[in-house]
């Protein structure tokens, strides 16, 4: 990714950064997703939140399900649902292991990002996860806990 963020047109649109806090992520998969002009205008001007949204995957396809985009300004007659299903883009190979995760092995699919690629086309990351217990949420608090006090006292003797 670090090769992305050089490119002028890759741009972070929304990220769950809660989600790494409340599953464990097994595995991602980068997607398509198909929406309407007005939702892309919107994502463009920042206005869009995937906290509270999750994959699907019904009937053969894969859906990204309550996921807000803001209502464009300028599109008043012709504008969008805010937070409709949207249909997501993988190949069929990967709805069947996400299909099979979801219904064997009791996983979660959780989108962690929305950016614009370098081509300036409209990317989900989708975790493959695993809710994580307290104790767990607790154990990763520590850790990081942890971690930032071992740099701040490394700073402080260097």
């Amino acid at each position: 990714m670090a090769k992305d963020k050089q490119n002028p047109n890759y741009k972070v649109i929304a990220e769950n950064r809660r989600a790494r806090y409340d599953y464990a992520i097994e595995d991602d998969l980068e997607c398509g997703i198909v929406l309407q002009g007005s939702e892309v205008k919107s994502l463009r001007a920042g206005g869009s939140n995937i906290a509270d949204s999750y994959a699907a995957v019904e009937n053969g396809e894969l859906w990204l399900v309550n996921a807000y985009i803001a209502p464009y300004g300028q599109a008043k007659t012709w504008g969008h649902e805010e937070r409709r299903r949207r249909k997501l883009l993988a190949s069929k190979r990967e709805l069947s292991r996400l299909w099979s995760a979801t219904q064997r092995d009791g996983m979660t699919l959780v989108p962690l990002v929305m950016y614009f690629n370098h081509r300036g086309f409209v990317k989900v990351k989708i975790g493959i996860a695993k809710g994580k217990k307290t104790h767990d949420k607790r154990a990763t608090e520590a850790k990081r806990d942890w971690q930032r006090q071992k740099q701040r006292l490394l700073r402080q003797d260097g």
